[in-house]
């Protein structure tokens, strides 16, 4: 065997520059749009505090974060007021008021609605990852199981159905909701996280085959997957 032929400089130095790339664009990105986000809720919030107990103010220089910092605090205590019963009432009576808005209810009620399906503890965002034929036989796409079908939907169809999220790439925030036949579901070993990067990366982040041997592609009907079609 003929030895491998030596890389020039430029080539050498330009793999280094993409693997740079590569090491240090997502953590860049992560830390920008963290400053940014941090830089959005000071500008809002910084100029609501009062003179005599801006940190900025009083220490001479500008803190970063101090919004924040407020708003996690503000927040915090809105959750342990409407824990009691004093709270509670006041935050049903101010719903009540709402509701009597024409407007103003819709766009609470679906506000509401998401925020509670989406931080529900008992019932949790998305339960299981898995692939469905959509949208014809022989296409297969990644979803996610969201809850057990109900009510009517339920009631005028024949099968056992479950409420299927079918995102988006790369935006999984956006979708379609389908009501799948569980039978007709494949449920995946993969984490709904890994699920979540697969569909954003556009297939090129993909989760290892838990299920397969160490070292060795995964086995389908006896084949090797790179001879399947």
């Amino acid at each position: 065997m003929k030895p491998a032929p030596k890389r020039g400089l430029l080539a050498r130095l330009r793999t280094y520059f993409l693997t740079g790339i590569v090491v240090s664009a997502p953590v860049g990105i992560t830390i920008w749009l963290i400053w940014l986000f941090i830089a959005f809720v000071d500008r809002s919030v910084v100029p609501l505090i009062p003179d005599a107990y801006n940190p900025s103010d009083v220490l001479g220089v500008s803190v970063p974060g101090i919004g924040v910092v407020v708003v996690l605090i503000v927040v915090t205590l809105i959750g342990f007021m409407v824990t009691n019963f004093f709270g509670r009432y006041m935050f049903r009576f101010g719903e009540r008021m709402v509701a009597r808005v024409p407007v103003v209810r819709t766009i609470y009620g679906v506000i509401k609605q998401i925020f509670d399906a989406v931080l529900a503890q008992s019932e949790g965002a998305f339960r299981d990852v898995v692939l469905i034929e959509y949208p014809r036989k022989g296409i297969w796409v990644i979803g996610f199981i969201t809850s057990n079908t109900e009510g009517e939907v339920q009631r005028v169809t024949t099968d056992d159905m479950v409420n299927v999220f079918l995102p988006t790439t790369p935006n999984p925030t956006s979708g379609f909701l389908l009501f799948v036949p569980r039978k007709d579901c494949i449920v995946l070993d993969m984490t709904v996280e890994e699920g979540v990067k697969l569909v954003i990366s556009g297939g090129i982040v993909s989760p290892p085959d838990k299920k397969a041997p160490s070292g060795k592609m995964a086995k389908v009907e006896g084949e090797p997957q790179a001879e399947r079609k």
